[in-house]
């Protein structure tokens, strides 16, 4: 899968911003290291931000502005790596045609490594518009840009998706019910934390969760 493929499995921006959310909350339930993924309301004024990072040098970031989305990737290992050429460059096309409302975001200090936006994969769609968008990048058979790999849980986004991620790389069984249940929105709550972590606190969770804006299912009073 490449950016091209990437952008017609993407669902629209409301649908990505609660999956993206959901995976961050998820993260920190069945993660035993760092969670890799995160997501912080009002990063900027009005503006979210997801993010990824697996401390192995592969990263993304997707900002939700009211101007529209702005996704980017970075897989170290790609061929498109800004890395393969001195000095850094981006791949062919990578940035053409990014809408001037989402323009800014590449120079974003925090997207920034050593004065560079290091990125192989990058998507966008404006507010108002009817499907995503990427540059016209080009790749010859058995190149990539790794957006199968940064991208495949957002793409997806099923609870067997989460399961099997978590399942491999964290090689502890998850409860598919609970994560079905997370994934759709549903109001978190102590059966669903018991059934992902034994050990998680749950008022440290429900905490998270409400600073992420993903529903808490209210106690009844003692």
């Amino acid at each position: 899968m490449s950016v091209h493929d990437l952008v017609r499995l993407l669902p629209d921006p409301a649908v990505l911003r609660a999956r993206c959310r959901a995976v961050a909350l998820l993260d920190t339930l069945v993660s035993v290291y760092e969670p890799m993924h995160g997501f912080a309301v009002d990063w900027r004024p009005g503006v979210d931000l997801a993010s990824m990072d697996n401390g192995s040098g592969d990263q993304y970031a997707v900002v939700f502005d009211p101007a529209g989305v702005f996704l980017y990737g970075f897989d170290h290992e790609s061929d498109a790596t800004p890395w393969r050429e001195e000095p850094r460059a981006h791949w062919p096309g990578l940035l053409d045609g990014l809408p001037a409302a989402l323009a800014p975001y590449p120079q974003a200090p925090e997207f920034q490594f050593d004065g560079f936006f290091d990125a192989t994969v990058c998507a966008w769609r404006e507010a108002g518009a009817t499907r995503w968008e990427c540059g016209p990048v080009a790749f010859a058979p058995g190149e990539t840009d790794g957006a199968d790999r940064l991208f495949d849980l957002l793409a997806d986004g099923s609870p067997e998706a989460w399961v099997a991620f978590a399942e491999d790389y964290y090689e502890r069984p998850c409860d598919r019910d609970a994560v079905a249940a997370l994934l759709a929105g549903v109001p978190l709550d102590r059966r669903t934390v018991a059934a992902l972590s034994a050990t998680a606190d749950f008022a440290a969770v429900a905490a998270r969760a409400r600073a992420m804006g993903h529903p808490v299912q209210d106690e009844p009073a003692p």
